[in-house]
């Protein structure tokens, strides 16, 4: 059965959604550090300050992690089965509403629990929203739009520093912060009346239903499904287990006296993190996807050395790394989006990429873990845990040689 063209307006409505939708997940991301500590501080028990909230924030960003890994699977699969639009639409329902009413929890469990249901649609919404675009911009576009991806997810993060610089979050008033979470859900009507469905997956599916979980485990793809998993994991334990850490660290460099620290930090990691990420797509067209990948595991392990042995102090100069480390590793969340939907066939692409990507998460969580675990060895010293964590790059370094190099190739149908 023919499927009508996609009209030039339709594409942009597409790429409209879909970058809505990874901003708004950039935000709801982002606003968990703001509001980690001082809620943790509301609930603390009988453990000394940082103990205690280096001890939850652990537990709770793995909790979310955990999360995204299932959401990508459980909302990837969905997304090969009834369509990329209906699936988006819910994950990105199911992760806004749960954020708004992290508003009313009590104890660091609830705050978990409702964490963990939120990364279910995040995780979800990543995966099916590169999909729906790579499938509809094709050919030249494709690295230009793997940069804007990964641009969109951090501008969210930044409109959230935005939201700690103009409203002062605290023990009194971090609940309100939360319900701005609550804003996504406005998004879904939007994409249910306005975006069309991938017109290369209702031909990939047309025959009969996709199997997308028994293809991409198949002895053909099974190899490109775990090292893509490795390759994610890497660049996302370095996320969580470290990046995520950095306003919490800057406001312990100041014992809470400068309000603003938190929210500045993560502004110059956003930032950062924006412009990486459009290099990181460039580096990928300029020099190929492997060479690109490890470039960046040496560029990003050298200043994030750097900057836990040397920087002790919040200032310009912790800024100025913040903006440098922010940049680097992120550069990777430019790269992926371009070289996943190149390893993998449409009829299991966005099951493959939710479960690669978001599997990834599993590994970033026992990562978030180990951060916790080195807080209390260290004694709540952010900069020697930061120093251990992202000695993982060595492992980046290796592990992409095992990956296939795909520049200049078509996506697979």
């Amino acid at each position: 059965m023919p499927y009508p063209p996609i009209t030039a307006r339709q594409r942009q409505l597409v790429l409209l959604a879909a970058i809505l939708g990874w901003m708004f997940d950039g935000l709801e991301m982002g606003i968990f550090p703001l509001i980690a500590r001082p809620a943790l501080q509301q609930m603390q028990g009988s453990m000394p300050d940082e103990i205690f909230v280096g001890h939850w924030m652990g537990i709770i960003t793995a909790l979310f992690l955990l999360g995204a890994a299932a959401g990508g699977v459980v909302f990837g699969w969905l997304g090969d089965r009834i369509g990329r639009v209906k699936s988006l639409s819910a994950s990105i329902l199911t992760y806004s509403l749960c954020t708004g009413l992290v508003y009313f929890v009590q104890t660091p469990a609830q705050l978990g629990a409702l964490r963990f249901i939120a990364a279910l649609g995040m995780g979800g919404e990543w995966a099916l929203g590169v999909a729906l675009v790579m499938e509809i911009w094709t050919g030249a576009s494709r690295p230009v739009l793997a940069g804007v991806i990964g641009a969109a997810g951090n501008a969210g993060f930044l409109l959230s520093s935005l939201v700690g610089l103009t409203a002062s979050v605290t023990i009194t008033s971090w609940r309100w912060v939360a319900l701005v979470g609550a804003a996504p859900a406005l998004l879904t009507f939007f994409i249910r009346l306005c975006v069309p469905e991938s017109p290369s997956w209702q031909h990939a599916t047309a025959g009969a239903p996709a199997q997308p979980l028994r293809e991409i485990f198949s002895a053909t793809l099974w190899r490109r499904t775990v090292v893509a998993t490795m390759l994610c994991g890497i660049t996302l334990l370095v996320t969580w287990g470290l990046v995520q850490w950095l306003p919490s660290w800057a406001d312990s460099l100041t014992k809470g006296a400068v309000q603003t620290a938190k929210a500045w930090t993560q502004f110059w990691s956003a930032l950062g993190a924006m412009v990486g990420c459009v290099f990181g797509a460039w580096l990928a067209e300029i020099c190929g996807r492997r060479w690109a990948y490890f470039l960046l595991c040496a560029s990003s392990l050298g200043t994030c050395l750097a900057f836990f042995s040397f920087e002790n102090h919040y200032g310009a100069v912790f800024l100025s790394y913040t903006f440098l480390v922010g940049g680097l590793t992120a550069s990777f969340y430019g790269l992926i989006p371009l070289y996943l939907p190149e390893l993998f066939p449409t009829r299991a692409r966005a099951t493959a990429q939710g479960l690669c990507y978001n599997a990834g998460r599993v590994l970033a969580a026992g990562g978030a873990l180990q951060m916790g675990a080195l807080m209390k060895y260290f004694q709540g010293d952010y900069a020697q845990a930061g120093e251990v964590i992202s000695l993982i790059y060595l492992l980046g370094m290796v592990v992409i040689w095992f990956a296939p190099e795909t520049k200049g190739k078509p996506l697979p149908e």
